[in-house]
This record gives structure tokens, sequence and C-alpha cells, in this order.
């Protein structure tokens, strides 16, 4: 029996791409998946589709930006299923423009979702993980984690924060607890219908030509899950074999 069998398992922006390729995925390994996302309607669709293939999942609406909706979210888990085994954060936005371009409002956006989502998921499920001394907390990253990239340079910041974040909980929270990053490189998703900038726009169009589909990225993710306890796999980069950067 895998070991993703009856493990509860959180996953942030689950409505669509790497999320929701993932929820489906641990859902038909026998995990029991929480899921959570801005679009309720989209919830509701994915949460039917596992339903009907025997899987077990709750939702619920989702801000991450939003700390009591996190803290929610997580309380959902435990009252339907008891306990908190893996938190998934995944929810993010990519509105790439040059800095010149002066975007602000499409900066904090990413600085609130792409850092402060995933440090309140942090926040939501690590007191849970403590108290049951045991837990899994994985963060998608981005290849913009490791090299920036024209047009991409807040979105690369908030990127490389996760990775920083992310090894530092690792460092501090000891041997009961699993940390890890995922880090895709470039997924099929609806990321990049954020952006705005035309001349990101363009340049994100040419550099999707190869892209992963977002199962990939879950396989990932179970890849990590599935391991017994004792194993801790840190850090995944997953990139097209295309893709050369």
């Amino acid at each position: 029996m895998s070991e993703i069998h009856g493990k509860v398992i959180l996953i942030t922006g689950a409505s669509s791409g790497i999320g929701e390729a993932t929820a489906k995925l641990l859902a038909s390994q026998g995990g029991h998946v929480v899921i959570g996302a801005r679009r309720v309607e989209r919830l509701e669709a994915l949460a039917s589709l596992i339903e009907a293939e025997g899987g077990l999942v709750a939702y619920q609406q989702l801000d991450v930006t939003n700390i009591d909706q996190m803290q929610a979210f997580v309380h959902l888990a435990q009252s339907r299923f008891g306990r908190v085994d893996v938190v998934v954060n995944n929810a993010g936005v990519m509105p790439l423009s040059p800095l010149e371009a002066l975007k602000i409002d499409e900066w904090n956006r990413m600085i609130d979702v792409n850092i402060r989502g995933v440090l309140h998921g942090i926040a939501a499920g690590l007191p849970v993980m403590k108290e049951q001394q045991s837990g899994h907390i994985i963060n998608v990253a981005s290849i913009g984690a490791y090299a920036v990239s024209p047009t991409a340079a807040v979105y690369c910041a908030t990127k490389y924060a996760v990775r920083a974040i992310t090894e530092g909980l690792r460092q501090e929270v000891g041997s009961s607890i699993r940390v890890t990053l995922v880090s895709p490189g470039v997924t099929e998703s609806e990321l990049a219908e954020s952006i705005s900038d035309e001349e990101a726009k363009a340049l994100m169009k040419t550099y999707r030509r190869d892209a992963l589909p977002a199962a990939a990225i879950a396989r990932a993710i179970a890849y990590a899950i599935e391991q017994p306890t004792d194993v801790d796999v840190n850090e995944l980069v997953v990139r097209p074999t295309a893709q050369l950067a």
C-alpha cells in the first residue's frame, strides 16, 4: 500500500494547474485531500470528480493572503479527517512585466500570494504538526528561484524567498516534520493568463512552447510524500527535457 494512502493532504491553489492535478493524483492513491482556492465553483467541480472516482475530499474557498481563511482551512481538515499530514503551499501568481513598467499593484499581489501565502500556510499548519509530532510541508517554487530573467525580477524574487523560507524551515523543525521544495520548470497552467504587459506576454508565449503537463509536477509531489517517514526529499527541480535554462 502506498505511503500516501490515508494521509490528510491540504492543497492550496487547487482550482487549476498543478494544484488540481495534484489533488486528482493523490486522491486516486488513497490520500484524503482538502482543496482550497478562490474560485469555489472550480473546487466544487473537482470535488465532485474526485468523489465520483471513489476518493475522499473536502473543499473550502480560500484566499491564502488572509491568515484567518488559512487557519479555517486547516481546521476544516482537522474536523473532517482528524489530522493534518501534508500542506502543499501551491497557490501562486505570475503577472510578469519589466520593472520600468511600474506595475506596483502587480508587484504587491505577487508578494502577497507567493510569499505571504506560503508563510500563512506554514503558520496555520506547523502548530498542528508540532503537536502531532509529524507532518510534511511542501512549498511549490519555480526555476525562477534559481535564476532571474527579464520581466520576471519581482516574480523570481518571490520564488527566491520561498526557497529561502523552505530551507530555513527545514533546519528549524527537527526530525519529526519533513520539508520539501518543488521547483517546476515551464508547466502548463493558467499563470500566464495574468500577464497584462504585452512584451512579457509575448516572451512567455515563446517560452512556454515546450511546457510540461501539470501532472508531471503532481508526480514529483507524490514522490516526496510517498517516501518512508525517515526519508526527507528536500528539493526537486522538474524541467521539460527540452528546457536548457
